[in-house]
């Protein structure tokens, strides 16, 4: 039902106004400046809202990297991890093929160098026992000659003990004791290197893994 007409001016008793009509009619018609102003409104409101969408597109599009972030980092961790042991593995089997080539072309130096490094603690002593696998005449020559040069002025004894490698040997005088053992030092390496890469991926206990290669 349309209603042609809506008086809701009120007047009271004697004719005057109580209450104004919130009626007012349509504008049929605008200056060029009323233009402008509502274009410029338009375009405002136009410009604000688009900066709103923008806005929210832009959260959504973080939300989404972040939660892809999030959900990829144990992967990449995994990755991380997988590359930082073959690394290790790598550097480890390329230390022990230099290693063992040295050892294999100047098998004495290792004990030549403990010579000198306990020069001031066997000096002393009557006699110095030198337990290695195989020497021959030339290596027990090589290793008289160390003695003499480290300043021991005793008795050089040899002892011939099958089994403890290439470049192993055991040192023995009065009041001491020293071994190498090249393989034995590698595989303290090893262990301490695995220890070190479990303990960077944040387990409690280094993990034991045989397929990891070792010296």
């Amino acid at each position: 039902m349309s209603t042609p007409f809506a008086f809701d001016t009120e007047f009271d008793a004697d004719g005057s106004v109580v209450r104004e009509s919130a009626w007012k009619p349509a504008k049929r018609s605008y200056l060029p400046a009323e233009v402008d102003a509502l274009v410029a409104h338009a375009k405002l409101e136009a410009r604000q809202q688009a900066l709103a969408e923008i806005e929210n597109i832009r959260a959504m599009a973080l939300t989404n990297i972040a939660q892809g972030v999030a959900a990829a980092m144990p992967s990449l961790r995994g990755v991380a991890q997988a590359h930082r042991e073959q690394s290790a593995d790598l550097a480890l089997a390329a230390a022990r093929a230099i290693g063992g080539a040295a050892l294999e072309r100047f098998p004495q130096a290792p004990l030549r160098a403990a010579l000198e490094a306990l020069a001031q603690e066997i000096d002393a002593s009557p006699r110095l026992v030198v337990r290695a696998e195989a020497l021959d005449d030339e290596g027990r020559a090589q290793i008289e000659r160390a003695c003499a040069d480290s300043g021991f002025t005793g008795v050089v004894a040899f002892r011939d003990e099958p089994g403890m490698g290439t470049a192993a040997f055991q040192l023995e005088w009065a009041d001491g004791r020293a071994d190498h053992d090249p393989a034995g030092s590698a595989q303290r390496v090893a262990e301490a290197l695995t220890a070190a890469l479990a303990a960077e991926a944040g387990h409690a206990e280094p993990p034991i893994n045989s397929a990891r290669s070792d010296f």
